[in-house]
């Protein structure tokens, strides 16, 4: 795999020519429609090593037995087929690309009950975990079920497709209320009163079952820290009901930097105690660049650098998911503190802006992070993204560090070069 950074006069053939490879699979694969590219825009080269020529009867599934592989790596070599088993006589399909692989990684993200199946099917042949941000609880321990409102049984849905491409579905448990904000009364109700826990761990533990979800990923913020020691506790409860019950726990962390971090999403967060009596954490390592914040990269790699520097004198290795980000803001300039909002975006959105409005991407050499002005009717703006380069770096942070895997907010958006990066580099751990 090479990436490479657009230059002024380039175009999708010449780049082709120059390393060899299919300009029609080069823009197939990095999700280009079009023929102009911007100043600065990357794009993920792959060179195939073996390919193979669909014949007249095959299945997907007959394609990958013909050539030792399975389905999901056949998906991930060929993006192209957007997860579908869909192929025709004549077409080539890539087995291998030459690449050496840097180990293996787990990869977990978290979706909500609207999403497109068409944008979770393009994702799940590179995923081991899908977390579906699905459940709340009231005072007493029982379980709201908040997908409810989307009706037609969406999550059955994606429970079944997350198992049709072999990927372990987990049951989210949240503080959020129906407005969408964290609750510190809500955490310390259920904290302070050992029935409604033993009520909600009892009725998670029943809906893990009725619903065939694998496991369980806690999410509390916004604790307050008198109950630091209590939702610690709670974990550790909740960890030994999974455990009974052949589930496991993943606990989603605020990105601290140092045990005694001050500030309300921090300090109940106890990275070693939570860590202790969970089998994997989630390290929420993104929104420093955040809809009402100054413009900045969502998840600097210096900061994130921080983040699991402390984590990993706390935690084991083994145990964390690295959290990145898939998505990106657009902010109108020039920001005003408490009246400025950005614009939350796709990073393909991003990049086709950047496209559109002839804009020249920049890179940030401090946060490893791209990012571009435009203007519009008037007004400057300017974009924060991910491309190749800056999730090349944050992958390979989790890798060197001994992190079991990445995770992703969220799986709403299909990137393409997140896919292409991460697939040229790491085998995807499979548990089913």
């Amino acid at each position: 795999m090479d990436i490479y950074v657009v230059k002024q006069g380039d175009s999708l053939g010449s780049i082709a020519e120059t390393y060899g490879v299919s300009g029609e699979l080069l823009a197939a694969q990095n999700g280009i429609t079009g023929d102009r590219l911007a100043i600065g825009q990357t794009l993920v080269v792959q060179y195939p090593e073996k390919t193979y020529t669909v014949e007249r009867g095959d299945t997907l599934e007959q394609a990958a037995e013909k050539n030792g592989v399975d389905v999901n790596e056949l998906l991930r070599n060929n993006p192209q087929l957007g997860g579908s088993d869909t192929i025709y006589e004549g077409q080539t399909l890539v087995i291998s690309y030459f690449q050496q692989k840097y180990g293996e990684l787990a990869v977990n993200g978290y979706v909500y009950p609207f999403v497109e199946l068409e944008t979770l099917r393009k994702i799940l042949p590179y995923s081991t975990y899908l977390t579906i941000f699905t459940y709340g609880f009231d005072a007493d321990g029982n379980l709201v079920d908040k997908g409810i409102v989307y009706g037609d049984d969406a999550e059955g849905k994606i429970i079944s497709l997350a198992l049709s491409y072999g990927v372990a579905p987990l049951m989210h448990l949240s503080t959020l209320t129906p407005d969408g904000n964290f609750s510190s009364e809500l955490a310390n109700a259920l904290l302070e009163n050992e029935t409604a826990q033993d009520r909600l761990i009892e009725n998670v533990m029943d809906n893990m079952r009725r619903k065939n979800y694998f496991g369980i990923d806690v999410d509390f913020e916004y604790v307050e820290p008198r109950e630091r020691k209590a939702y610690a506790t709670f974990l550790g409860k909740m960890r030994e009901a999974a455990e009974a019950n052949g589930y496991f726990l993943v606990t989603a962390l605020a990105p601290k930097t140092s045990s005694d971090m001050p500030g309300l999403l921090y300090e109940a967060h106890d990275y070693g105690a939570i860590g202790g009596n969970s089998d994997y954490v989630f390290l929420m390592t993104y929104e420093w660049g955040y809809t009402y914040g100054p413009p900045m990269a969502v998840s600097p790699i210096n900061k994130m650098r921080e983040v699991l520097s402390y984590a990993l004198t706390e935690i084991a290795p083994g145990k964390i998911f690295l959290g990145i980000p898939n998505y990106a803001y657009d902010w109108t300039l020039p920001y005003i503190r408490g009246e400025s909002k950005a614009l939350k975006v796709s990073n393909s959105e991003a990049v086709d802006l950047a496209v559109s409005r002839g804009a020249e991407i920049q890179f940030d050499e401090t946060a490893q992070t791209p990012y571009f002005y435009y203007s519009s009717e008037g007004k400057d703006h300017v974009v924060w993204f991910d491309d190749a380069r800056s999730l090349e770096r944050k992958i390979s942070l989790a890798a060197e560090n001994g992190s079991v895997g990445v995770g992703y907010w969220n799986f709403m958006y299909y990137y393409p070069q997140n896919w292409l990066v991460l697939n040229s580099l790491y085998d995807i751990k499979k548990v089913l």
